[in-house]
């Protein structure tokens, strides 16, 4: 089995890579635009568990970033079973004060690159023919398919916040396009997976350590690592799409009925994390 990782150097991907080398045994093809961290992470995953591990450093803000990957891992008779997109950005701005450079990076990362990368990977695992041993194998004692996608959303899909309209547009379309797509692939023995999780329990938001684990105990925030275990559950099961946290799933539905008065507080807060 072959799992492609975009984002794949550090955090959130750099999980996807370790669990599906630890946990599944899968070779890595592994996607970032930081080719230095990329080729170290390659090299110690490659050790560690003992699968084949290649890195290919692209820069998939480019509008024909997609193509020009699919065309060299084809070039090079490569077969992805699993696409894992993952690779994003985040920032809080004024929309008005976001250079037009900074904005074209997120739609392109977000949304034209995640929507190439899932028709041109999505298309050679439909035209796949697994053979009779892969039609016996199982993955999470589920029958194996013919492939697997794993798209990253967000909560802020539904939310209606200022300084990062751009992230939460983007991430309505990822989520949005897979749940869709999750009917027109299941049939052709494709699963596609969307995952809307809340806080991830980094030190973006510099929380103290104490709040942090507060966040976590109460379900509001998960670790990476949960969350990708969870994530690789899922795709594997082939659920259409999965918001961790108790707190979270049921907050959802409100989420999009936030009251002004606390979008305007939520602003100053936020002003402070603005780049």
């Amino acid at each position: 089995m072959l799992s492609l990782v975009t984002g794949a150097s550090s955090g959130i991907g750099l999980q996807y890579a370790t669990q599906l080398a630890r946990d599944y045994k899968s070779d890595l093809l592994l996607v970032s635009n930081q080719e230095q961290e990329l080729q170290q992470v390659a090299k110690d995953l490659a050790d560690s568990y003992g699968v084949k591990t290649i890195a290919r450093y692209a820069d998939l803000s480019k509008p024909d970033a997609a193509e020009i990957l699919h065309d060299w891992v084809v070039e090079n008779g490569y077969m992805v079973d699993v696409l894992v997109n993952n690779a994003g950005v985040f920032f809080f701005n004024p929309y008005c004060e976001t250079s037009m450079k900074r904005i074209e990076l997120m739609l392109n990362l977000h949304m034209i690159t995640v929507a190439k990368l899932t028709r041109l990977f999505g298309d050679d695992m439909i035209k796949r023919e697994l053979t009779a041993e892969e039609q016996n194998q199982r993955i999470c004692g589920c029958k194996r398919k013919k492939g697997y996608i794993l798209n990253m959303s967000s909560m802020s899909a539904w939310m209606a916040m200022p300084g990062i309209q751009t992230y939460n547009a983007t991430k309505a379309f990822i989520y949005n396009f897979s749940k869709s797509l999750w009917y027109e692939l299941k049939p052709q023995g494709v699963n596609i997976t969307v995952m809307a999780p809340g806080a991830v329990d980094t030190a973006l938001f510099g929380l103290a350590p104490n709040l942090r684990k507060l966040a976590v105990n109460l379900t509001v925030s998960i670790p990476p690592e949960k969350l990708v275990k969870r994530a690789l559950k899922d795709v594997f099961k082939g659920k259409k799409a999965d918001t961790p946290g108790v707190i979270n799933w049921l907050s959802t539905p409100l989420l999009k009925h936030t009251p002004d008065w606390l979008l305007f507080l939520a602003m100053k807060y936020l002003a402070k994390y603005q780049k």
